[in-house]
């Protein structure tokens, strides 16, 4: 039932945007077509990923506030809770939307990586390679190399208006998870086709350019606050 329903409203269409671009669009450099179907699902999900990101920036930014509700009513959860909730509330944050970003994402990067397993030696692709040079189906240490360095990038953006310093556990946690994210995104692109890498990358490019502006926006708002 739930195998029917992945490959019926995500699998097949994926591999059809794809199949579609790769020959009207991309040139048929798979390379291309897989940069082109990122850009267009990251911009058809935009508002969920946005959302998400300047969430948790966010919520690294007031974790000194909920530090001191957390101490304030150490004895008392529930006042605790509903002190929490309101700091939410106050800056319009939701605290669960980097898992429902997990829940859009995940789905999304298991049919990829069933179609760059099955599909990339299927007669709908002539050709496998990015610019003629790297075999999309095959690793590539190059592209994980790259895709692990964005993250790295997009990771350190992320902090930024986190603020710094031993008595800011978000920082400390960010800080760890900057080095911690790249790592795992090696181990796993090493792993598999490079054909993920080019997801990846080009993905990532999105996010720090989205990051870029949400920090943009967010440092503004304090600026204004602060007059």
């Amino acid at each position: 039932m739930i195998s029917n329903i992945f490959h019926v409203y995500i699998y097949a269409p994926i591999l059809g945007a794809l199949v579609f671009i790769y020959e009207n669009m991309a040139f048929h450099d798979l390379g291309i077509a897989i940069a082109i179907l990122t850009i267009a699902t990251r911009i058809i999900l935009f508002p969920i990923f946005y959302k998400s990101a300047k969430d948790q920036t966010l919520m690294q930014k007031i974790q000194p506030k909920m530090k001191e509700i957390q101490e304030k009513f150490k004895g008392n959860k529930e006042a605790q809770a509903q002190a929490l909730m309101a700091l939410y509330k106050e800056n319009n944050l939701n605290p669960f939307s980097g898992f429902l970003l997990l829940l859009v994402q995940l789905p999304i990067f298991l049919a990829l990586f069933q179609i760059f397993s099955r599909e990339l030696s299927n007669v709908a692709f002539d050709s496998v390679a990015l610019f003629g040079l790297i075999n999309l189906s095959e690793k590539s240490v190059v592209l994980a190399v790259i895709a692990a360095g964005l993250q790295y990038i997009q990771g350190k953006m992320a902090l930024a208006t986190a603020g710094s310093g031993n008595n800011n556990p978000a920082a400390s946690i960010g800080k760890m998870m900057v080095i911690i994210g790249p790592a795992i995104t090696l181990v796993i692109l090493f792993s598999l086709p490079s054909a993920l890498g080019v997801y990846w990358i080009v993905s990532t490019l999105f996010s720090i350019g989205q990051q870029v502006y949400i920090n943009k926006k967010i440092n503004e708002k304090s600026a204004t606050e602060k007059k």
